[in-house]
């Protein structure tokens, strides 16, 4: 009980946990539109190219937050654009993100007065003493932004991810809403890369959404678990790292993929029963099934 209140007593720690709410509830809630738009690995791209944003605000002695959303949304933009009006694939528009963008971080921070590798490190996997209360104030501000589309958007969002075509014919600004997913996409990726690192942000989107895919057959549902799922792996990393000094972006990463392997060892069993007695004539069917968040 006193380490635990040592936590909560602790300033940087204090900073730490409200940043890991704010992170744990807005990753998921991004990720899972890119999950149904099978853009999985987009946080990936877009982590990549936030550290030549990073670079760049140590090199102009600026907040390395502000100018990692700037370019972060410059590049998630520029992906979108080459997937509409260009030849290349999306693949290969990723490919291009993730190798321009750690080169121009480690050219950027290595030719900045302040700068150097142990700096870009913080931001790549993530820290918990580095997390300043400046750095709380644009979290704060921008995770406002994210849950505001997610939750505000949401039908539209959904009808997009889902059928783009459809979307269209019902009249919505397909186009308009897919740069508002990648630009609410990087700005994630800035809130999270404190916590858990650039390299490790893609897998807080995504892991806590296939989670909670395992147990979950609607979209509303699927969408309330993942946050939870991701709220309170991002808790529980924090104060495991700071227990026991270890790395909270990997640890928050591999509670997810925990969290994951129990609950798809528990929705197995309720599939297969589900399965068996869909099969047999006069039996009545399973509630609880093989996950399926076309509703919403």
């Amino acid at each position: 009980m006193s380490e635990l209140l040592d936590i909560f007593s602790t300033p940087f720690m204090q900073r730490a946990l409200i940043a890991a709410v704010l992170v744990g509830i807005t990753a998921p809630a991004i990720g899972i539109y890119l999950v149904q738009r099978r853009q999985s690995l987009m946080g990936d791209g877009i982590g990549h190219v936030a550290m030549t944003g990073v670079g760049l605000g140590f090199l102009l002695s600026a907040s390395p937050i502000w100018t990692a959303t700037a370019v972060a949304i410059v590049g998630s933009v520029a992906m979108e654009l080459i997937r509409w009006y260009g030849k290349t694939r999306g693949d290969i528009a990723l490919a291009m993100l993730f190798y321009g963008g750690m080169a121009g971080g480690v050219l950027l921070i290595n030719l900045a007065p302040t700068g150097s590798n142990a700096n870009l490190s913080s931001y790549l996997f993530g820290s918990l003493s580095t997390v300043s209360s400046q750095d709380v104030t644009a979290i704060v501000v921008l995770a406002a932004f994210v849950v505001l589309v997610t939750m505000g958007l949401r039908r539209q969002l959904f009808a997009v991810s889902q059928d783009e075509e459809f979307a269209r014919v019902t009249g919505l600004p397909v186009r308009l809403l897919n740069l508002l997913v990648a630009v609410t996409a990087a700005v994630t990726v800035t809130v999270a890369m404190r916590v858990v690192g650039l390299l490790l942000v893609s897998a807080l989107m995504v892991v806590p959404v296939a989670a909670a895919q395992q147990i979950s057959r609607s979209f509303t549902v699927t969408f309330v678990l993942a946050v939870a799922i991701g709220t309170a792996v991002t808790l529980g990393g924090t104060v495991t790292s700071y227990q026991y000094d270890v790395p909270p972006g990997a640890t928050i990463v591999l509670l997810a993929i925990g969290v994951f392997i129990v609950l798809t060892l528990l929705a197995t069993p309720l599939a297969r029963r589900r399965s068996r007695a869909n099969a047999t004539p006069g039996l009545p069917s399973e509630t609880v099934g093989a996950p399926d968040v076309a509703k919403v």
